[in-house]
């Protein structure tokens, strides 16, 4: 298997943990800041998990 599939899972996982750690700053009334900065690393690593998962459907097809 090629490296980027296992990638793939590891990226959606981080994204669901930090999104998991924003919700769960807000609903229990956190720091505003931290919600913000935790959504903030939601959308970076969204962008790199589709970049990841981009590149592994490229390089499967060749």
């Amino acid at each position: 298997m090629n490296v980027l599939e296992y990638l793939v899972p590891v990226a959606i996982a981080a994204v669901f943990v930090v999104l998991l750690l924003g919700l769960w700053n807000m609903m229990r009334g956190g720091d505003p800041n931290t919600s913000q900065k935790l959504m903030r690393w939601r959308v970076i690593l969204q962008f790199v998990a589709i970049v990841i998962i981009m590149a592994t459907i490229y390089f499967m097809q060749k």
